[in-house]
């Protein structure tokens, strides 16, 4: 790539002697022809700015931003790898990562370095054509803090900027690595409020010299906010707060005044009000504006949160601000007042698309409420919103007002008894980003076809500073009270990967799953749409049909987005492999229809590869091993009303590990007699979170009682099948 001096030197004086002329401009020829034969001096590591990633697509071979563009297309231009050869794909090289549990990282590869991510924000650089680790960078992160928020270990990926490798940890920090050695520039806390349950799973966006990073946290009860730090020294440059402060006192900002408006009574402040910004945002050069995708509330009961009263803003919405200022510009509310869990953090994608015979600069998204919308990312103005996956919490979007015209049988606490909502709080798309192909004109969506049952809970009361508890204001109905339950929802819990045309807003074709939380889409210049599966594989489709072209065993859940890139003419294609995260935790038996175990490594592809896949080593299922039952059956109710409250959330709704974290009816005799221990903090290093000043001796004696009951239902189980899960 050529580069021209942007301070060229002032002309020299002009001389009288004609020979001196010649001479120079001989001299200057030569000097031409020297430095046009010799090779261009290698870069420094990560040497990217703005303009590399503004000008990305004239240099294809390289992935220098998480969506590798701005616009976070996820598209590359390369395109030896086609339709007609892609499936003379073979592995290029295999590295196992550290620790298995979820995997969510895009991959950022930079003049053949790779830079990635794996659990607990472990930092990676790898020679991109060999696989060769060339250091690692490890933030330590506390695992204390790691588990006081929604969901697992997790790590979307690593940004780059002028030499540095930025991360956020799960214990909410901001940490800068030297690209060069893996030397430690800065680390800053980006925690406000240490009381309340903040973390880091989002990858960061430089733009300007600005490292912006949000956070996450709002069913534990949290403030949203995004932040931007100077990338050089870490210094705090802007905070934009997504929801309101102290309704009693002055706002921070102008559009913090509007906010407050949308808001009725003090529950909501007390509990943090939520709107976290824990994943998606894109930035349009020309325009100069930051787009944000902002969460759900804290609390999730919109009766208990704000008296069932006023939009609530700026919650499941895209803000659009100034990146250099965090000034807001505009908002569109996705979900006014949700209730159910239907954040707009999902991936966002810029994008010029013809409309109605007119090139319109668009911003799409397609959040969990099961909408797709189509945005002017000029003013925010709403062009068009279709349902891509079964939704009965409205019935449509009305264009004129930009609004949902909601059905007000899905107003759960208006009701008495459960009520079944479509989409349910994973959405009809979640974290895993989608992709969109200028090529095809079509948007690659990892889908799902979701459904729970929310409970109204008109008697819970906010517990302040009581951490690792979900605080959702929602009765347990929303998961389904026994096994039974589970499984009659998991059997309706189905993935796709859908090709939707934004334009038309209508399924162009769609690839069934056996379940959901599949991976992040790719599509590329070669008519190629890779994906990764939650049943353990890695895939190419043909972009204009869907047809199936490749496949290739990857051991585990694939949750991440694949990227593509090129090492010396040569592309590969780079898939995190690693099964964890919400879905696996949370929903661990309806996660076992994926037939999957965790482990994570990094799988990378190539045409005529032919390296081979090393077999994976899973830990051995420990028969369990329970004492006596000596709890009351009442013991063992309230024992399970403290699980699901307290350590579902990892452990698995019910007691049903998906595998991620140890399935705790498979407890060993000596970690029967130690139970009160590893849960007021004896095992804390080993990321079991401390729960001393949380629960209760009494509470804790029933929380083992209850797992003693599922140990022995497990070896009932066991006798029965003994592959039984």
């Amino acid at each position: 790539m050529q580069h021209t001096n942007p301070h060229p030197a002032a002309p020299a004086r002009a001389r009288s002697a004609r020979p001196l002329r010649a001479l120079g401009l001989m001299l200057g020829t030569a000097a031409f022809a020297l430095a046009a034969a010799a090779p261009a001096a290698p870069r420094p590591p990560a040497d990217v700015d703005g303009a590399r990633i503004v000008n990305a697509d004239a240099e294809p071979g390289n992935w220098m931003s998480t969506g590798r563009t701005y616009d976070e297309q996820r598209y590359s231009p390369l395109k030896q790898i086609t339709d007609a050869n892609v499936n003379k794909l073979g592995l290029a090289w295999q590295y196992k990562l550290d620790y298995d549990r979820g995997v969510e990282a895009t991959p950022i590869v930079v003049d053949g370095v790779m830079y990635t991510t794996g659990s607990f924000s472990v930092l990676y650089a790898f020679d991109a054509a060999s696989g060769k680790l060339l250091w690692k960078g490890d933030p330590k992160v506390d695992r204390f803090k790691a588990g006081e928020f929604c969901c697992d270990a997790v790590n979307r990926g690593p940004a780059v900027w002028k030499g540095k490798v930025f991360v956020g940890t799960n214990d909410g920090r901001l940490v800068a690595w030297n690209a060069k050695d893996g030397s430690k520039a800065w680390d800053v806390d980006t925690v406000e409020d240490h009381s309340r349950s903040y973390g880091i799973t989002g990858a960061p966006r430089v733009v300007k010299g600005k490292v912006i990073i949000g956070n996450g946290g709002a069913e534990f009860g949290v403030r949203g906010y995004v932040t931007a730090y100077d990338a050089e020294t870490g210094k705090k440059l802007w905070r934009f707060y997504t929801v309101p402060g102290d309704p009693s006192k002055p706002q921070e900002t102008p559009e913090l005044d509007m906010a407050v408006k949308t808001w009725t009574g003090t529950q909501w402040f007390e509990q943090g009000g939520g709107g976290t910004a824990w994943d998606s945002m894109a930035y349009d050069p020309e325009l100069d504006l930051l787009y944000i995708g902002t969460g759900n509330a804290s609390m999730w009961n919109y009766s208990l949160r704000s008296e069932a009263k006023g939009d609530n803003l700026f919650l499941s919405s895209i803000v659009a601000v100034k990146p250099d200022t965090g000034k807001y510009v505009w908002h569109y509310q996705t979900t006014p007042g949700d209730a159910w869990d239907m954040t707009a953090t999902q991936h966002m994608i810029l994008a010029t698309l013809k409309i109605d015979g007119k090139d319109r600069k668009i911003i799409m998204q397609a959040p969990k409420n099961g909408f797709f919308y189509v945005i002017d990312r000029e003013t925010g103005k709403l062009i068009s919103a279709e349902k891509y996956a079964p939704v009965n919490w409205a019935d449509r979007i009305d264009l004129k007002t930009g609004r949902p015209v909601f059905n007000d049988e899905a107003k759960y606490w208006e009701k008495k008894g459960p009520v079944l909502v479509k989409p349910g709080f994973w959405g009809g798309h979640d974290w895993q980003p989608m992709s969109y192909n200028p090529t095809t004109g079509l948007v690659y969506i990892p889908k799902h076809v979701f459904a729970v049952e929310y409970e109204n809970n008109p008697d819970y009361k906010y517990l302040k500073n009581k951490k690792h508890f979900y605080q959702l204001g929602v009765g347990a109905a929303a998961m389904g009270d026994a096994d039974k339950d589970m499984q009659k929802w998991s059997d309706q819990w189905t993935g796709a990967l859908l090709a939707w045309d934004p334009v038309k807003q209508k399924k162009v074709w769609e690839v069934p799953y056996v379940t959901i939380f599949n991976g992040g889409t790719l599509s590329t210049a070669g008519n190629l749409v890779f994906e990764g599966t939650a049943d353990g594989r890695v895939v190419a489709y043909r972009a204009t049909d869907g047809k199936k072209l490749w496949e290739s065993p990857a051991q585990s859940g694939v949750m991440a987005a694949p990227v593509t890139y090129d090492v010396n003419g040569e592309q590969y294609v780079a898939f995190m492999v690693g099964w964890g995260g919400a879905f696996s935790t949370f929903a661990g038996q309806a996660s076992l229809k994926a037939g999957v175990k965790p482990y994570a490594q990094v799988l990378v592809y190539k045409l005529g590869g032919t390296a081979k896949l090393k077999p994976a080593v899973y830990p051995e299922l420990k028969a369990p091993e329970p004492p006596k039952q000596t709890a009351s059956a009442e013991q063992i109710a309230h024992g399970k009303d403290v699980f699901n409250g307290h350590c579902s959330q990892c452990h698995g709704i019910n007691a049903v590990s998906g595998g991620v974290v140890p399935d705790l009816r498979r407890l060993s005799a000596e970690k029967h007699n130690i139970f009160p221990g590893i849960v007021m903090g004896a095992y804390s290093d080993k990321g079991m979170p401390s729960f001393a000043g949380v629960l209760t001796m009494d509470e804790i004696a029933d929380l083992h009682a209850y797992l003693i009951k599922r140990a022995y239902d497990l070896q009932a189980d066991l006798k029965k099948d003994p592959n039984a899960k």
